[in-house]
């Protein structure tokens, strides 16, 4: 690591410099920045927790120090002596640890990354290009999908659950995992969103090393994996970053923006040590652990001060983000950057060379606020709430959207997705499988959290394991085997993903039937072309016509509403034949109440 560039913001490998690293001839060295302290020590289990003074090797503030008789596995900590000799020193764990104790104790751990050799070479030769793949994530809370029954706290390993999640996602049609943060964090009830131990795969499933192979698994099965990752804040505990040398090292002075509205401590981006311990931290989840993706946690708030428009943009946060993003890009141009962000700042994923943030992705909040919402209002009023379906596609093209319905989606009193469809609850799943269609025939990317795909009526929480035995009722059943159908499908059928982000990709056939609640949709690709149709209104069954160019014959490939998926109508996979007009091949369908219908299109031979 270059030291005169960390200062100045520009390292991604601080974490090889900074740390415990284990010496090939023996031992370890430490080393940590704490440029505001009187003196450092590090105690560990070797010298039984007395203290190792260590020394000062930088002006910046970096003290270090080899310890011969040190091992991996070790416990350790570095105790902080501040300027100020009115308060007290406190020991803190590494910030650059690689591993930590299991709460509530917080001793650093010193790990040796080299022993795990990946074999997924081919994997990450291959998986470039994405924009133009289907990209279909599950998004999973390690610790509750599955709960281990021979664990007092519920948990499996990182190498324990591999086997069993990925032959599920693989049978269920997804080929991402995106995991909600993997990093330490003291409160189960966070979700791992108030870190302690950035570097730190946390301790409740295992150590590094199984997640290594937990990640080189999925790629063998040739399944994606998305790190969510927090650059905003972190936990408030004394023992972690908070006042790490005595001041505000990483956070901003108290006079200033130091907690977020979570309770947590801001980062200070107008730091260059702070940028480089941030951009070192996405870079080492990539480069370590081969993750193919990170998902990076409220952009809002890196993007205006406190996510507050009216505040204005702040603009060290905005440079640090597109700095990060460069340089990642530059290390890893295959590996996708993706922004949970719910703002209307322009150019999120535009690269930074043209002005923009660098993302890859942004989450796509509008769409799904203003589908949910049509979907929670009275059948009777969707007609003049017709055009929340439409809009999207007025601003789709300014960015490259992921669609999500994601964990926020079905927790703290907001209900499931399926609870969130209007009417009782054999009302509810109709809409839920018309709706989940009409998802995967707009353009963008997608996203949706565990349990969404069992038409779960309970919130998530993370004290419980999603809810298994519901798929003995016929109804879930019914919806858990459409979820899977579809997702095989948006796998298998080009023209759901190829052109997402071109103009060729899409077109409206009809988006002005607001009386009937009706919608047409033809999405396409070389050699694969979709006409979907789509009736979101209770009352009687719809006889729609509509006309289609160079098309001979209609061939139902999956309908919401057929009795094999919990629905009314006979499943019959006959080509519907048009009839000829001036205008083109009209066809005539008949849509059943809440349904939607996917058709292939059958094109005249080239002459």
């Amino acid at each position: 690591m270059d030291i005169h560039q960390f200062f100045l913001g520009n390292s991604f490998d601080a974490y090889n410099f900074f740390g415990a690293h284990v010496q090939k001839g023996g031992g370890v060295v430490f080393r940590t920045l704490a440029p505001n302290a009187k003196s450092v020590s590090l105690i560990c289990e070797t010298s039984n927790w007395k203290e190792i003074p260590m020394q000062k090797e930088h002006d910046g503030g970096v003290f270090s120090c080899f310890v011969k008789n040190a091992k991996p596995n070790m416990m350790y900590k570095y105790r902080i002596y501040p300027e100020d000799e009115t308060k007290k020193a406190l020991d803190h764990c590494d910030p650059y640890g690689f591993g930590m104790e299991l709460r509530p104790n917080n001793a650093s751990i010193v790990r040796d990354l080299t022993n795990y050799k990946f074999n997924d070479s081919n994997w990450l030769k291959n998986r470039g290009n994405h924009f133009q793949k289907p990209i279909n994530i599950y998004e999973v809370h390690l610790g509750s999908w599955r709960k281990n029954p021979d664990d007092k706290n519920g948990w499996f390993k990182y190498e324990e659950i591999a086997p069993e999640l990925i032959k599920y996602v693989k049978e269920n049609g997804y080929n991402y995992i995106e995991f909600m943060p993997l990093s330490e964090h003291p409160a189960d009830c966070s979700w791992g969103y108030q870190n302690t131990g950035f570097f730190s795969p946390t301790s409740r499933y295992g150590e590094a090393e199984g997640l290594m192979k937990l990640v080189d698994l999925c790629h063998k099965n040739e399944i994606g994996v998305i790190m969510d990752y927090v650059p905003v804040h972190f936990a408030v505990d004394d023992y972690a970053l908070a006042r790490y040398d005595g001041t505000t090292l990483y956070e901003y002075p108290e006079e200033y923006d130091t907690y977020s509205e979570w309770g947590s401590c801001n980062f200070i981006h107008a730091r260059g040590e702070v940028c480089s311990f941030l951009q070192s931290c996405a870079n080492y989840w990539i480069k370590e652990f081969h993750f193919d993706g990170i998902r990076m946690d409220a952009v809002s708030r890196l993007i205006y001060w406190g996510g507050d428009e009216n505040r204005g943009e702040n603009p060290a946060s905005l440079n640090f983000l597109k700095r990060m993003n460069r340089g990642l890009h530059e290390l890893h141009p295959d590996v996708m950057l993706i922004a949970e962000d719910s703002t209307n700042y322009h150019n999120v994923t535009v690269p930074v060379e043209y002005g923009g943030l660098g993302f890859d992705y942004k989450w796509d909040m509008g769409w799904m606020n203003d589908t949910l919402n049509y979907f929670k209002a009275h059948p009777w009023v969707r007609k003049d709430l017709y055009h929340n379906l439409t809009f999207s596609m007025m601003y789709y093209y300014s960015e490259k959207y992921l669609l999500p319905l994601s964990h926020d989606e079905t927790v703290h009193g907001k209900a499931t997705i399926v609870q969130k469809m209007f009417g009782e609850y054999d009302m509810k799943f109709p809409q839920a499988r018309a709706m989940y269609l009409y998802m995967y025939v707009h353009p963008g990317k997608k996203l949706n959290f565990m349990g969404n795909e069992l038409g779960q009526l309970r919130e998530w929480t993370e004290e419980q394991e999603q809810d298994w035995n519901i798929l003995k009722f016929p109804m879930h059943d019914s919806f858990y085997k459409f979820m899977k159908q579809l997702n095989k499908i948006y796998l298998s059928e080009p023209a759901l993903s190829k052109y997402d982000y071109s103009l060729d990709g899409f077109r409206w056939i009809d988006c002005h039937q607001e009386k009937d609640c009706v919608y047409a949709i033809e999405r396409k690709a070389e050699h694969s072309r979709l006409a979907a149709l789509f009736h979101f209104d209770d009352a009687q069954t719809v006889t729609y016509s509509f006309t289609l160019p160079n098309c001979t014959a209609l061939t139902p490939i999956i309908h919401s509403d057929w009795e094999c998926y919990g629905g009314k109508t006979k499943k019959d996979i006959t080509p519907i034949k048009p009839t000829i007009t001036k205008n083109g091949s009209q066809f005539t369908v008949e849509l059943p109440p809440f349904c939607g219908i996917l058709f292939n299109i059958e094109e005249k031979p080239m002459v």
